[in-house]
């Protein structure tokens, strides 16, 4: 293998869709207010692209420094444990990406908070920094907060919560609470595909030390937990429909049920880890087509 295919590896572009999912369903939402502006979208998904690759590489290197990444491990292989790269350069590409994600978000912020003063920028400015500290934080340094369970937590905040939400804004400018129900869906349906993630490698983990919330609860109840990420989502989406209820197309998101639906089928009935693997990447596809179909939806008319 060359560099490059190492580091797209590395990348994990397969991850892309779904980190992108929050970024959309944000933009789509403010499009039906009429107030979409194209270079939000473009700086948002160029944000969210650069701050998802930084968090694939931190993982890669932080769980190689724990020791979690080793022979036993079930998921696709990882550069830093395996040799292909060094720890050194490993630390320098994150730093890189650190740089990208910060110089992309301040970018977005500036674009879309110049006009209304100081204080939201600065507001923005902070949970951009958090953000990078917590791609980052998940699994390097001491006491990672991957590593005690509070993963899920974060990634429901991040993915859902300020994805959608903080594009929402930065679009529109103003704040509607209603939102938050679509950005819970997309953050829980998010916290679903690391729950698969970590259901897959809880042995592993359990095994070095890795107390994610899997290996607290157990198999058997992380089952129960993910079936309920996902029909609280369609749940809540459900309610901001009928609640913003302008147009039956906005219903178009109920074709997506069905992807969920078998989803949750199989990971009821599994019992390989290894098969998890390929829910993952299902529920992380079925995901952005949700975000996709939720807002093609809500501009139709």
């Amino acid at each position: 293998m060359n560099k490059l295919s190492i580091w797209i590896g590395a990348f994990r572009l397969r991850t892309l869709p779904l980190a992108l999912s929050s970024a959309i369903l944000g933009s789509f939402l403010a499009f039906a207010k009429g107030e979409f502006r194209w270079y939000i979208l473009v700086l948002a998904l160029f944000t969210t692209l650069f701050l998802q690759i930084l968090s694939n590489l931190a993982n890669d290197y932080g769980d190689a420094m724990h020791g979690t990444d080793n022979e036993k491990r079930l998921g696709p292989p990882r550069i830093t444990q395996s040799g292909l790269v060094t720890k050194k350069q490993m630390r320098w590409m994150i730093l890189l990406f650190v740089i990208l994600a910060l110089v992309s978000g301040s970018l977005l912020i500036f674009a879309g908070l110049r006009s209304i003063g100081w204080k939201p920028v600065l507001v923005f400015f902070i949970l951009g920094m958090s953000a990078i500290f917590a791609a980052i934080k998940y699994t390097i340094g001491k006491n990672p907060y991957g590593y005690i369970g509070l993963g899920d937590i974060f990634v429901f905040i991040y993915f859902g919560i300020l994805g959608v939400a903080g594009t929402y804004y930065l679009h529109v400018n103003t704040f509607d609470p209603w939102i938050l129900l679509p950005a819970s869906a997309i953050g829980l349906l998010s916290s679903g595909v690391l729950n698969l993630n970590n259901m897959r490698d809880v042995e592993n983990d359990a095994r070095s030390g890795k107390r994610t919330l899997v290996v607290y609860i157990g198999s058997q109840a992380a089952k129960i937990y993910h079936m309920m990420l996902i029909i609280l989502s369609i749940v809540f989406s459900l309610v901001y429909t009928i609640v913003q209820f302008n147009s039956v197309y906005q219903f178009l998101f109920i074709l997506t049920c069905p992807l969920f639906a078998v989803n949750i089928i199989a990971v009821m009935r599994n019992t390989d880890p290894r098969e998890l693997n390929t829910e993952l990447k299902k529920l992380a596809m079925s995901t952005f087509v949700f975000s996709v179909t939720f807002g093609i939806g809500l501009i139709l008319r």
